[in-house]
Formats: structure tokens, C-alpha cells, sequence
């Protein structure tokens, strides 16, 4: 695993948010080889940054389930930079801060959460996360609400945080009708630096997100399975060719509208068995598995993207 501090530009690229394969086996634990799996088939289409998230269901994991993920992605190549969640609660870090200072992570990702908060009280308690972890932050606004009802105060604080050097990157979600119009994206941009922001909701907006706003780079849950088609729609926005871009995107879209529709991060875990890429296995609760008159609809939206990159 990469271990070498984060340079502005490492933030260009495409940053996987893969599932987490676990084991039939009733204590439904982690399947190694199939997650050694996944991860072949992103570093074979070029993809060596990776988010274990929302997608990977780290809300749920318990205290040694965490310790065993942050064991495994300590053992990937040099050539991966791999970033682990934390929290979202204050307890939860806490807990999580012995075991990351032990790891040498670049950086992590704090999750987001609707718990009560505001932005003074966020701000002094993820400053004291970093510190207790060792480990800077990357935070994952995935709404206006996620430090507090007061957006300015809010983004603020975000601020402060970059400007500390305890937040090196931001994970920008909130979902719009329209991305080109985004107050709250824009306010954001006039306090940090674009160019350690992503957009974090996949290849859906990251055309706009990268084209009007410049941001750095992008995540994506469906790259998982079009690894190698996602670099290339990467490849063509770094050279600002945004046109030849949108149809790569469009390769991606029936997927990201059956995990708009039944789930994002259940949707992609049966997606890789779908895709013969990785079988991810059972859901941790307190999600379910995608219903079985889901599959079909699935199926039709993984197999174009198996054979588009079959065809590279």
C-alpha cells in the first residue's frame, strides 16, 4: 500500500469505491480472495485509487471486522493508495484512532451522518480524530446539512479544517437536477482550493463537476465494473475533450439508475457477481440483498458494460 504523503496532484484520477466480498459462511465474513479479485480487475483497467466507503457498507463493521479491513488494505501493492472510512460518530472514531495512527494511512475519509451536530462542535471533534489518528482527513459533504442547518458555518468550518492541513480532500456529493447550478458547490469553491475536491457521485455529473467547476477528479461505484471505460472517460476530460467523454458516460447510466432506484451500495454488490468480476456475497444487515426481480433488470445493465470493455 502506497504510504507516501498526498500531492495535489494525486487528486486527478479516478477513485474506485468498491464493495466489500464477504463469505456464505454464517458469520458472513470477509472473502479475501474475492476482494483480491475486485481489485485486480480495477488495477487491470488502470484504476489504483480506492475508497473502502458507503459502498462497502463500513458503517456496519464492527471494531475487529475494521482492524482486519485495515490489516488487508496495509498488505496491497505500493503501487495502490487505498483509503479507508472512519466514523461517523465521535465514539466511533475514537475507537478507530489507535488503529489508523498504527497504519500510516495518507489519508481517510470521514463518513457522513444525520446525527445531531453543528459546525463548531464537527469541526473541534473531527480536528481532535486527526490528531489522535495521525492520519489527515478527506470529508465526504454529502449534503448541505452534514455540518449543521448553517451552510455558511458549515462551509466555514470546512475551510478552516483545509486550512489547518487537517483536511487534504473533499468528496463532494450533493445530488442536484441540474449540476451546472450549484450555490453550495460554488461557496465551497471559493473557500478551498478545487483542486483537492472530487466529485463524488459518479460518472453521472462528474462531466459538468470537471468541465464548469474544475474539480480534480471523480469516484465511482459502477467503475468497478467498467474500470477500464471509466479511465478512458477520464483520460478524454484531462485533455478537455468532454464531447467525445459523453458517450463513455452513457455507458454507465441504466446502471446508475437501477442503484438510484434500489440502493446504491446494494445494487453494486450484487452488481460484480452479475458482472463475473467478484462475488461479493451476503449484505451485512441492516441492509437486504436486491430483490430477485431486480437481477434480470441488472443483468441488462451490467452485460453492455462486460462487453464494451471486452471489445477495448
Amino acid at each position: 500500500m502506497r504510504t507516501q504523503p498526498v500531492r495535489e496532484q494525486d487528486w486527478r484520477g479516478v477513485f474506485a469505491v468498491p464493495p466489500l466480498a464477504r463469505k456464505s459462511d454464517g458469520h458472513r465474513s470477509f472473502d479475501w480472495r474475492e476482494n483480491d479479485r475486485l481489485v485486480a480487475h480495477l488495477r487491470g483497467g488502470g484504476i489504483t485509487r480506492l475508497i473502502y466507503g458507503g459502498n462497502a457498507f463500513i458503517y456496519h463493521l464492527s471494531l475487529a471486522e475494521y482492524e482486519a479491513l485495515l490489516d488487508w488494505l496495509v498488505s496491497q501493492s505500493d503501487d495502490l493508495w487505498c483509503i479507508p472510512s472512519a466514523g461517523p460518530s465521535y465514539g466511533r472514531l475514537q475507537d478507530q484512532a489507535g488503529l489508523l495512527r498504527a497504519k500510516k494511512f495518507p489519508a481517510v475519509m470521514h463518513l457522513p451522518c444525520g446525527d445531531p451536530r453543528d459546525a463548531s462542535g464537527l469541526e473541534a471533534g473531527l480536528a481532535e480524530f486527526a490528531d489522535a489518528s495521525g492520519t489527515p482527513l478527506i470529508l465526504y459533504v454529502k449534503d448541505e446539512g452534514n455540518f449543521g442547518a448553517d451552510r455558511e458555518r458549515g462551509l466555514d468550518a470546512i475551510a478552516r479544517l483545509v486550512d489547518r492541513g487537517l483536511c487534504i480532500g473533499i468528496k463532494y456529493a450533493v445530488p442536484r437536477s441540474d449540476p451546472g447550478v450549484d450555490p453550495y458547490l460554488d461557496g465551497l469553491l471559493r473557500r478551498v482550493d478545487r483542486s483537492i475536491v472530487l466529485s463524488g457521485i459518479g460518472e453521472r455529473p462528474a462531466i459538468v463537476h470537471l468541465e464548469r467547476f474544475g474539480l480534480a477528479g471523480y469516484t465511482t461505484g459502477s467503475g468497478c465494473i467498467g474500470a477500464g471505460l471509466t479511465s478512458d472517460m477520464f483520460r478524454l476530460l484531462s485533455q478537455a475533450k468532454y464531447r467525445e467523454a459523453a458517450p463513455v458516460r452513457e455507458q454507465f447510466l441504466p446502471l446508475e439508475d437501477i442503484r438510484d432506484q434500489w440502493g446504491p451500495a446494494r445494487v453494486l454488490h450484487a452488481a460484480m457477481g452479475a458482472a463475473g468480476i467478484s462475488n461479493c456475497g451476503p449484505i451485512p444487515p441492516f441492509v437486504s440483498a436486491v430483490p430477485a426481480e431486480v437481477m434480470k433488470q441488472l443483468r441488462g445493465a451490467v452485460d453492455p458494460l462486460v462487453k464494451a470493455l471486452a471489445a477495448r
